[in-house]
């Protein structure tokens, strides 16, 4: 796997983790989305794991995009910018695809800032988790772009669309206590023990049985978009499905021995 990004395995949590602290984890160039990308269809492939973890090494989250790179595709684009369009469908674009296509819960763990893209991918994931330095900024209209990663579908489905259309049209940045006051996160806690609360809450996720996790997610995901009919019917198709699982039974088994006081 690329240094870009790096991963590791603890009682079948993924620990995924972009490591270029020098560029404060920015998004932008085909290694990165790669890296990004292989990492998120490597972990959702192995049976072994059942949630993962998403952070940044260093000081930051992911600053977004690289100013470097931004000032040449301002050069390109003012001559071909036909070009740019495939740039972003076939660059920064295939990491909303690749989360959305993730079989498993995905955690942020934000550790600092999360801007622009940033902070996108951190809407991406399908929990956040920030620790007192983060901050949130959409800050793509102060440079005179859009959120040309998706964020514009992201945004407004995690914080509200009034939050969504303030955050993009000013590019303000807001602490992490005001991102929990939106629901932007789930939770605020010290520094120092961001990585173990993001663990703690992946293991009590990881207790559950797998497949009635990944189903949940999946129908989370597709009550997003879909009718209420459409989610009705694959809610009943997945749940004959789970009713068959040696787990449910086994769950139904703990329960009733319980209730009666007998051991199974």
């Amino acid at each position: 796997m690329s240094g870009l990004v790096r991963s590791e395995i603890r009682d079948g949590t993924a620990l995924i983790t972009l490591d270029r602290p020098e560029s404060r984890n920015a998004l932008s160039g085909d290694e990165m989305c790669d890296a990004l990308v292989s990492a998120l269809r490597e972990i959702g492939s192995m049976d072994s794991v059942r949630v993962a973890i998403l952070t940044g090494a260093g000081s930051a989250f992911s600053a977004g995009g690289d100013l470097a790179r931004l000032s040449r595709s301002a050069d390109v684009g003012a001559s071909e910018p036909s070009r740019l369009v495939a740039y972003y469908r076939n660059g920064i674009q295939r990491i909303p695809e690749a989360i959305q296509a993730f079989p498993l819960p995905l955690i942020a763990a934000v550790n600092g800032p999360a801007v622009g893209a940033g902070c996108d991918l951190a809407c991406m994931c399908d929990i956040r988790i920030a620790a007192r330095s983060a901050r949130f900024a959409e800050s793509f209209v102060k440079l005179g772009i859009v959120a040309g990663d998706g964020g514009a579908w992201f945004l407004p489905r995690v914080a509200g669309r009034s939050k969504a259309f303030e955050m993009a049209l000013t590019g303000d940045t807001m602490d992490a206590a005001e991102a929990l006051s939106c629901g932007l996160v789930s939770r605020v806690v010290d520094d120092e023990i961001l990585l173990p609360t993001a663990f703690d809450l992946a293991g009590r996720i990881a207790a559950n049985p797998p497949f009635a996790v990944r189903m949940t997610k999946l129908l989370m995901r597709e009550a997003e978009h879909n009718s209420l009919g459409s989610v009705l019917q694959l809610s009943a198709a997945l749940q004959a499905l789970a009713h068959s699982t040696p787990e449910h039974r086994e769950a139904l088994d703990r329960l009733m021995a319980g209730v009666t006081g007998t051991k199974k």
